[in-house]
Formats: structure tokens, C-alpha cells, sequence
């Protein structure tokens, strides 16, 4: 059964991820369609790059990715197809398929906009047909031009520190207020972030009701959390703030 996910900031409320599913489904009838999400912060790239990162592998061979978080819609950006590790992407050329774009082997092509489509709703008039032909098994080398040439986003190595811990920043925060970071660690440590310093655990349930915690999440990167909070609130940081790792025993 063809299979294709959806990720957009257009939420539920509208109805444009609807027109999006009528153009999968008027053009491959048999497709079974997956909501990631519609909730991604409005035009946020970034964010939307952090999120397919996480789960576009997971699905099967030949499943087909629709990313469409594309401020500058309309303008002279790229639309993109993409195969990579035998799955397909499609979406603007603004870094937010980099994941897969970045791995191995992966190829690209510039899709060809229709004279009829909306320059305000290329999801439904360019990405969403694009799918389809995808879905329909067309070669990718049939939907456009081979380009080289595409936005590419990487995630901020944190930086070394001479005590083995390393300097970082705040990626993003998630839906929990979870501060989502670049740091990486095994073992203990101690996170330090808008003043104030927290030891690693290993669990939420470490810590009791409405403290603040560090722990290594499940995409590997250290992130800090309010039991039953919102961290993010409680600190009142976001994106760019600073962190630091600092292994035990490191100076203060």
C-alpha cells in the first residue's frame, strides 16, 4: 500500500490540509496517508527540520514525505523532491529536508511549477502532485530537473570544553516546554542554563513534582524539563540560549 506522512504549520482549524489529502487521494486512491503533525510552530523551518529528523528513517522503503513549512512560498525558492535511503521527500528548498537530503546518496530534483498554481498554496498545487507521482511510482528523475544545489541546515555541534564538558545552546522547545539542546553526554554531569545548575538523571521520575531536571532524551541530545511543568516558561528561554555541560568536578 503506498504510504505518505504529512508535516505542516497549517494546523486544523483551516481547511488546507484537507485540499492537501483530496489531491493524494483523488490521485492515488488506494494511499494510506499519515499525519505527523500540523502543529509546527507557524513558518517555523527549524523547527519543522528538527522534527522530520526524528522519524522520517523510521518509516518504511517507498514511503513518501510531504514537509510543507515554506515561509517565502511564491517567491523564486526551489520546490524539491527527494530520494534518499529508499524513501522519498518533498517541500520547499528553504533546509527544512536537509535530513534527508544530508544522508548518503540521496539525489534531488527541482520540481516544475505548474502556470496554474497558487503562489500562495504550492503544498496543494506543487508538493501534493509531486507526491502522487511518487506514490504512482514514477521515477524521480521524471518529476524535474537533477539539482545539486539545495538549502542544507545542520544542527550546532556544542563545543568541547577543556574539562570534558562542552558549550551548547537551546535547539528548540517542545510542546511540554522541554528545552531541547545540542549537548550529548553519558554518564553523570551537571547542565548549567539561565543561572541555574541541575545534575543529569536518567528519568522525569528522578526528581519530585515541579523540579527542574537534565536528562539525555530519546533522540540522544540533553534536554531540560519541569516535572509536570514547562521549563521553558519556568526559565523563560527558548532557541540560542546558552548551556553548558560541565562533568563532575569540572570548574564553576
Amino acid at each position: 500500500m503506498p504510504l505518505a506522512t504529512l508535516l505542516t504549520d497549517f494546523g486544523t482549524a483551516d481547511g488546507y490540509v484537507a485540499e492537501m489529502k483530496g489531491v493524494l487521494l483523488t490521485g492515488a486512491p488506494g494511499a494510506q496517508l499519515v499525519d505527523i503533525s500540523h502543529d509546527i510552530p507557524a513558518q517555523d523551518v527549524e523547527f519543522a527540520r528538527l522534527s522530520f529528523a526524528r522519524y522520517w528513517r523510521r518509516f518504511p522503503v517507498g514511503t513518501v514525505h510531504l514537509v510543507v513549512v515554506d515561509p517565502d512560498v511564491g517567491t523564486a525558492r526551489k520546490a524539491l523532491a527527494i530520494e534518499s535511503d529508499g524513501r522519498y521527500a518533498v517541500g520547499p528548498d528553504n533546509g527544512v529536508l536537509s535530513p534527508a537530503m544530508l544522508h548518503p546518496g540521496a539525489r534531488a530534483v527541482v520540481l516544475d511549477v505548474p502556470p496554474a498554481a497558487a503562489p500562495t498554496f504550492h503544498g496543494r498545487d506543487v508538493f501534493a502532485p509531486a507526491a502522487v507521482r511518487l506514490l504512482q511510482r514514477e521515477a524521480l528523475e521524471t518529476l524535474g530537473t537533477p539539482c545539486s544545489d539545495v538549502a542544507l541546515l545542520r544542527t550546532r555541534e556544542a563545543q568541547r570544553r577543556p574539562d570534558g564538558g562542552q558549550d551548547g545552546v537551546v535547539l528548540a522547545a517542545d510542546r511540554f516546554g522541554n528545552l531541547i539542546t545540542n549537548l550529548t553526554a553519558r554518564g553523570e554531569g551537571t547542565v548549567e542554563v539561565a543561572g541555574k545548575r541541575v545534575r543529569l538523571s536518567r528519568t522525569y521520575a528522578d526528581v519530585t513534582e515541579g523540579e527542574l531536571l537534565a536528562l539525555v532524551g530519546s533522540h540522544g541530545l540533553i534536554e531540560v524539563a519541569v516535572r509536570g511543568g514547562n521549563a521553558a516558561r519556568a526559565l523563560g528561554v527558548g532557541r540560542g540560549t546558552p548551556v553548558t555541560l560541565r562533568r563532575d568536578g569540572g570548574a564553576a
